[in-house]
């Protein structure tokens, strides 16, 4: 094993990233030394390093949504052999002993511990992650358009979930997490419509060329209520304009680990029994089965590769929209 790496490190909130040289990481027990091959850039690492989100280490490695090669195990071990390709999310460690760990609901965990944020993660050449929270990958995906499945994916798969049957849905922000999980809506069956920034075309046009009913701007009316809104973009206002074109019954699901203040909206926007719901993290069960889907569907990730080194440039272009799917980094 090399003694030393390359990686990313952020410092303080609001500050670029920097490229360092530091010791590769040993993995203890329990834990996998993972050489990386891809880490795809989530907008909740954008919310890391722009100082949105409290807590945390630093400075840390940020990245979450690694695909890796067990190059080394740890004590204890026993799931992976060296030589295997592995993939790591958000959700590094939990207690495994509190009530929400014991009921199936250890996204919830007060002592979790998050990859990238809470512990190193795969803005590096080298990586350590927990076996038991650690993922095999579909053959059918290669590195880097595995990678936006470990968060983009998962977050997308569990805010379907809890939309429960819905027919009709309505996605807004369709970025990384929108463009994979829309197709799994549609190969499963539903009506999907996408909205975007007004007059991003380019998103439109990949809105609709993975099977979306309909995209337009996020104002733009729909002849017919959606049966549910899934809220990806990071923007507040989105809940009062999701719950006005969501049926009576229906659900508005917000997705993202930050989002800016909600304003006020009259009452009459949620009566009805429609309920607005947030998305905390995942479970491990999550990723289990959003990975058998994966394995049998024809999700398609759309990616821009950046180097290990141009980290900052892939965050600045999510930060102000250039990006269309998801930015994979490649030490």
């Amino acid at each position: 094993m090399t003694a030393a790496m390359h990686a990313m490190r952020h410092h303080r909130g609001g500050t670029p990233l920097r490229y360092e040289a530091m010791p590769a990481p040993v993995p203890g027990p329990g834990q996998l030394l993972l050489k990386v091959a891809a880490c795809a850039v989530c907008r909740t690492d954008l919310h890391i390093v722009d100082g949105e989100l409290a807590g945390g280490r630093l400075p840390v490695v940020p990245g979450h949504e690694i695909i890796g090669t067990v190059v080394e195990l740890g004590p204890g071990t026993s799931c992976y052999r060296t030589g295997e390709r592995v993939g790591v999310p958000w959700l590094g460690r939990t207690c495994g002993h509190c009530r929400y760990c014991l009921s199936g609901r250890e996204n919830l965990c007060d002592s979790a511990r998050f990859t990238g944020f809470d512990m190193d993660g795969g803005y590096a050449s080298y990586t350590v992650a927990e076996e038991a929270f650690c993922f095999p990958i579909p053959s059918r995906y290669d590195d880097l358009h595995a990678a936006p499945l470990l968060c983009a994916g998962l977050i997308g798969y569990r805010a379907l979930k809890l939309a429960g049957d819905a027919r009709r849905v309505g996605l807004y922000g369709f970025g990384a997490a929108a463009h994979i999980i829309a197709q799994v809506a549609v190969q499963q069956g539903r009506e999907v419509y996408a909205f975007t920034r007004p007059g991003d075309s380019a998103a439109q046009a990949l809105a609709l060329r993975l099977g979306c009913r309909w995209a337009g701007g996020s104002d733009d009316p729909l002849a017919e209520p959606l049966d549910a809104g899934l809220i990806f973009a990071p923007v507040g206002a989105l809940v009062p304009t999701a719950l006005k074109a969501t049926v009576k019954g229906g659900c508005v699901v917000c997705a993202g680990i930050h989002m800016s203040d909600i304003p006020a909206f009259p009452y009459d926007l949620l009566w009805g029994e429609r309920a607005v719901r947030s998305v905390a993290n995942l479970t491990r069960r999550d990723g289990e089965e959003f990975m058998a889907l994966a394995a049998g569907m024809d999700i398609r990730t759309e990616i821009t590769r950046y180097a290990l080194a141009d980290a900052n440039h892939a965050l600045a272009d999510l930060r102000t929209g250039r990006l269309t799917g998801a930015a994979v980094l490649v030490p």
